[in-house]
C-alpha cells in the first residue's frame, strides 16, 4: 500500500486479518463468506473500509457438493440483499458495499451460465458489481481448455461482464483485459 498507487484488496473472512489489513493500508475487504464469520461484520464496520460481499453457499471445502437452486439469479439477489441489510445494521453504509455474484462458488456450470446471462437483475440492488471469472472452471468446461489456455474465454466473459454493467473485473491477464475494457469504453463513449 505504501509502494503502489492502487487500492489493495484483502481477501479474508477473519476479523483479526480484516483489522490488521486495514491498519496496514488495505483499501477494500473482499470476503467470500460475505462477512458471516463471527466478528467479521463488526471488524469490517470498525475499519471504515469498503467491503465486497460475495454469494456462496456452504464453505469452500464443500460448496460444490450438489448445489441446488430453484432460481439461481433471484436467490443470489436475495442473499446479497440480506447481507447488505446485515451490513447496514452494524453501520456499514450502502456506499461502502460492492457485490460479487460468486461465479464458481457453490454453483454448477449451468448455474454460472444462467446467472451470467441474467446478471443485469443484480443491478436492482443498486451497488457496483465485481465479476471474477478469469480462467475459472466454467471457461474450461465450455471450451474444453486447461487453465493455462483460457485467455480467450476469459476475455470474452470480461467483455460481456462489462457490457452487462460490471464495474470491477477480477482478472489474471491484466494487460489483455485492459485492452478489451478500453475498446468497450471507446465504443460506448462514441457519439
Amino acid at each position: 500500500a505504501r509502494e503502489l498507487d492502487v487500492v489493495v484488496s484483502v481477501d479474508t473472512s477473519t476479523p483479526a486479518v480484516i483489522r490488521e489489513s486495514a491498519r496496514l493500508g488495505a483499501g477494500l475487504i473482499n470476503d467470500v463468506r460475505s462477512l458471516q464469520r463471527d466478528g467479521a461484520l463488526d471488524a469490517a464496520a470498525d475499519t471504515g473500509l469498503p467491503v465486497c460481499l460475495m454469494h456462496m453457499r456452504g464453505e469452500p471445502g464443500d460448496m460444490q457438493v450438489d448445489p441446488h437452486y430453484e432460481d439461481v439469479t433471484s436467490e443470489v439477489c436475495s442473499f446479497l440483499e440480506q447481507r447488505m441489510a446485515a451490513c447496514a445494521a452494524v453501520g456499514i453504509p450502502l456506499e461502502r458495499i460492492v457485490l460479487d455474484p460468486g461465479f464458481g462458488f457453490a454453483k454448477t456450470l449451468t448455474h454460472n451460465l444462467v446467472l451470467f446471462r441474467h446478471m443485469e437483475a443484480l443491478h436492482r440492488l443498486g451497488r457496483p458489481l465485481l465479476v471474477g471469472v478469469s480462467r475459472k472452471s466454467m471457461v474450461g468446461a465450455v471450451l474444453g481448455r486447461p487453465v493455462d489456455q483460457r485467455l480467450y474465454g476469459s476475455l470474452a466473459l470480461a467483455a460481456l461482464a462489462v457490457s452487462k454493467g460490471a464495474r470491477i473485473v477480477r482478472v489474471h491477464d491484466v494487460a489483455e483485459t485492459v485492452d478489451v475494457v478500453r475498446m468497450i469504453a471507446a465504443v460506448q463513449a462514441a457519439e
